[in-house]
């Protein structure tokens, strides 16, 4: 269940699912959002509709020099310059 406040795009369930792109989900029991988010950062993949409180995400300092206003952005923006960690 998307945690739904005023401060992000998730104002209704059903706005969750129309703005779902991704095919895949993580479903576990306990609170890892925040841990996979810094997991996909060290592997330079962006995250986006996420609702996990600015507070609790790490971003490298580095991150910094992209943006400080819309995160998301500029999580994509840092993943873009600094390329793929691995590549298959």
């Amino acid at each position: 269940m998307p945690r739904l406040n005023d401060t992000n795009a998730f104002s209704s369930v059903y706005n969750v699912m129309a703005n779902w792109g991704a095919n895949h989900g993580a479903f576990v029991y306990g609170h890892i959002g925040k841990d996979l988010i810094t997991l996909a950062s060290m592997f330079r993949i962006p995250v986006s509709l996420h609702n996990i409180d600015d507070k609790d995400i790490y971003r490298p300092h580095s991150w910094c020099a992209f943006g400080t206003k819309d995160l998301e952005a500029a999580d994509y923006r840092a993943c873009a310059n600094y390329k793929e960690l691995y590549k298959s």
